[in-house]
């Protein structure tokens, strides 16, 4: 994958969000920052993008994101349920219309939940919801954030145009 299969994605996710009006964040794990990089590489980001942030750690979720109470009971990170609160909560809490998130194991190696290298769960929330989870089977790292990365914005792509 070519950096400029995102930029090419991102465009196209900018012009619908500037043409709505519309704005977005991304909260990402796996992906490590490359989402909202791709996202910003897009001159005129400023009309859209609001902010965004690499949660990888509990503490980091503490330090960034508004208490979840008993949202999260039960819930594991790198699932669905936990993307989908992801990105309502980091879009109610920067005020965006659209919430992206992206939670997962990059590898080389999986989880302490038991998901192997190259498991992402996804999720979009806004006027409409999408969730999907990825499984691409791959434990190089690098690979695999790229490919999540872009599994991200497709999502989101998909879900705004609907």
């Amino acid at each position: 994958m070519e950096v400029g299969d995102l930029t090419k994605i991102s465009n196209s996710v900018a012009t619908i969000l500037v043409d709505n009006q519309a704005t977005v964040c991304v909260a990402e794990s796996s992906a490590g920052g490359l989402i909202a990089a791709s996202l910003l590489a897009v001159p005129g980001a400023s009309s859209y993008f609001v902010g965004g942030g690499v949660i990888y750690t509990r503490n980091a979720r503490s330090a960034f994101l508004p208490d979840p109470g008993d949202a999260l009971s039960g819930v594991r990170s790198a699932s669905e349920p936990y993307a989908k609160w992801l990105a309502e909560t980091v879009s109610r809490h920067l005020g965006t219309t659209w919430g992206l998130a992206e939670t997962g194991a990059a590898g080389p190696t999986g989880n302490s939940y038991g998901d192997k290298a190259g498991h992402s769960c996804l999720a979009v929330s806004g006027p409409h919801n999408n969730v999907l989870t990825l499984e691409t089977n791959i434990q190089d790292r690098q690979e695999n954030m790229w490919r999540f990365a872009q599994a991200g914005l497709e999502l989101l792509l998909e879900t705004i145009q609907s």
